[in-house]
């Protein structure tokens, strides 16, 4: 349970702050899209569609540049935007703004499952490491000293190259109750990637979680639950994992963005295991930038405002419940 001091700190810096304000607005918006994907999407996120020469739609309120071959001659066109792609189409005829709430899914479950999974290896091998000391923090620390040795994307390209491609379809809860006819009646959940991203980034919870150990070790009440025959599994349960949280959940909300990141650079570089993914959706538009710019730009957008609003929160739990923790830039990958 959240102490008073630690809600009054909360409530105090955040209506004191703007930023995390905004943060939580636009997280929110986003998260909403997401959740409510199948049933705000304008088309179906996997049809395609063609002009008769493969141009693109651009988005409300713009004209793109194409050309038409007339007589044997190259000529230049305007392509005014449709009513029915709001942003545009992509250059196989997709619905840009459908790939764009179905892509949030991708990231926001990935960045919160592969999160998820960083902490339930990482907290305890850090009590553990931290708790025990001597030669077996030693040995432990040593483990994530390779880690980390090694740059997060190249390490998790590595991982990938070893499980291989694997992705998990879960059923959409709309579609089955007949509230979102013609959408995709399943989501594609990258497991590969979302499992990698989990293994790339453990060792940062398994630091904090080893200095937050350390420090609580010698506690008064430890020592008390110890002469009281208390096992060691039961003190790290009950008196050190309680009262290492704080910094934990602080590193956790950061940390999110991280992985948003990560498993965008996995999904560019085509290791993702799903075409709808904003990684993706990017490395498809790379080709168009100059003519068809809004293919790479929106989910580029759509990223950039994921990874600040998850930050501007993390910045604002750190500041209020935890203003010493360190985590792995604050978001970068």
């Amino acid at each position: 349970m959240i102490s008073d001091r630690v809600a009054s700190n909360l409530k105090a810096e955040f209506r004191r702050n703007l930023l995390p304000k905004v943060g939580l607005v636009v997280l929110t918006a986003i998260l909403l899209m997401a959740l409510f994907a199948p049933v705000l999407a304008t088309h179906n996120p996997n049809t395609t569609g063609y002009f008769d020469d493969g141009t693109s739609y651009p988005p409300m309120g713009t004209i793109a540049e194409s050309y038409e071959v007339v007589d044997g001659e190259r000529q230049s066109i305007e392509v005014e935007p449709s009513r029915e792609h709001l942003l545009g189409t992509n250059n196989v005829g997709q619905d840009v703004f459908s790939r764009l709430l179905y892509g949030a899914r991708t990231s926001l479950l990935v960045g919160m499952l592969g999160t998820g999974i960083a902490v339930v290896m990482g907290v305890p091998f850090g009590l553990i490491s931290g708790y025990f000391g001597g030669r077996i923090d030693d040995a432990m620390m040593r483990v994530a000293d390779v880690m980390l040795a090694f740059p997060s994307l190249v390490l998790a390209l590595a991982l990938v190259g070893v499980f291989g491609s694997m992705t998990v379809s879960i059923p959409d809860p709309f579609v089955a109750a007949g509230l979102a006819e013609g959408m995709p009646s399943s989501t594609p959940l990258p497991g590969t990637v979302t499992l990698v991203v989990g293994l790339v980034t453990w060792v940062w919870f398994a630091r904090v979680a080893r200095g937050e150990a350390m420090a609580i070790r010698n506690e008064e009440y430890v020592t008390a639950a110890r002469s009281l025959g208390a096992s060691d599994a039961t003190i790290l349960f009950k008196h050190v994992l309680p009262n290492s949280l704080t910094p934990v959940i602080v590193l956790a909300t950061i940390q999110v963005a991280s992985v948003i990141l990560l498993e965008s650079s996995l999904s560019f570089l085509g290791f993702s295991g799903t075409t709808l993914s904003w990684g993706y959706e990017i490395q498809q538009g790379q080709e168009y930038l100059r003519q068809n710019w809004w293919i790479s730009t929106i989910p580029g957008v759509g990223i950039v405002l994921a990874v600040i609003s998850i930050n501007l929160l993390g910045d604002w739990l750190r500041d209020s419940l935890d203003p010493n923790i360190e985590g792995e830039g604050g978001g970068g990958a």
